[in-house]
């Protein structure tokens, strides 16, 4: 982590302090959310057999993630460097990338209510696809690539997606999860959330606060996604619940929602 003590501007010369380093990553953070919300979760992942790696499984194990899914590589963990603006906004430089040659197929013999995909590689269709016979599946988008992710519910931030979905992202949905495309969810910052099928739009408000840091804010709005709806919750309702956890998460200095946070939020 380094905080800028002014806004990020290409080609300037900033000035920043170091603010040490934190567990991270989509999955990771995602994970660390819906076990404190109850849930039984198992995170499938790569992480180097290197003092980072035992460092971040002990962390997780603290927090009552499941790490069975995980396998040590030899290779570094996963790292990336993150800028911290004045204003809370964060820019992700990714460093190094630990990530197996294959698939997790061992995600076929994993019971699960609900799968939440986080990550950029092409090779997964055929697994979600098998998966999703039998598990509610939310995969975050980029990859936007045609049949890349077959999926119930395809959630993306509205700044990752290319200019030629702002107008129809349901129409890009459906060329990225195929027939089995029940949502597209697009979440848009301090303006909150909008989720869109068939049948018509939701849209759903963010609260007005001033962010601390907005690291794993999108993180944060899927697990209280996934959550509301493995918990019976409407996507109308759902999509509120998981617009509180991703304004929520804005206003702690970490990336994975703190416990505390979470309790608060599932007690309102």
């Amino acid at each position: 982590m380094v905080r800028l003590a002014e806004p990020l501007c290409a080609g300037a010369h900033l000035n920043g302090s170091a603010a040490g380093s934190r567990l991270g990553g989509g999955g990771a953070n995602t994970a660390l959310a819906l076990a404190a919300a109850g849930h039984q979760v198992t995170l499938l992942a790569a992480i180097g057999e290197d003092a980072e790696g035992t460092t971040s499984l002990a962390e997780l194990v603290v927090a009552g993630v499941g790490i069975t899914g995980i396998v040590r590589l030899a290779r570094p963990t996963t790292r990336s460097l993150i800028l911290l603006d004045p204003a809370g906004e964060r820019t992700v430089v990714n460093v190094t990338r630990c990530e197996e040659t294959a698939p997790p197929y061992r995600l076929l013999d994993l019971p699960a209510e609900a799968v939440y995909v986080r990550s950029r590689r092409a090779d997964l269709a055929a697994l979600l696809a098998a998966k999703a016979a039998t598990s509610l599946v939310v995969a975050h988008m980029p990859p936007v690539e045609p049949a890349s992710r077959p999926a119930h519910i395809l959630l993306a931030s509205a700044s990752d997606l290319p200019a030629s979905a702002a107008s129809d992202p349901l129409a890009l949905g459906r060329t990225v999860a195929g027939t089995l495309l029940r949502w597209v969810v697009i979440t848009d910052g301090a303006a909150g959330a909008r989720a869109l099928s068939e049948t018509g739009a939701l849209n759903a408000p963010a609260a007005r606060v001033e962010p601390l840091d907005t690291t794993g804010a999108g993180d944060a709005f899927a697990a209280g996604l996934v959550h509301a709806l493995v918990s019976g919750q409407s996507m109308a309702a759902a999509l509120d619940t998981a617009v509180r956890f991703g304004t929520e998460a804005t206003l702690w200095a970490r990336s994975g929602l703190p416990a505390e946070a979470v309790q608060r939020l599932l007690a309102r």
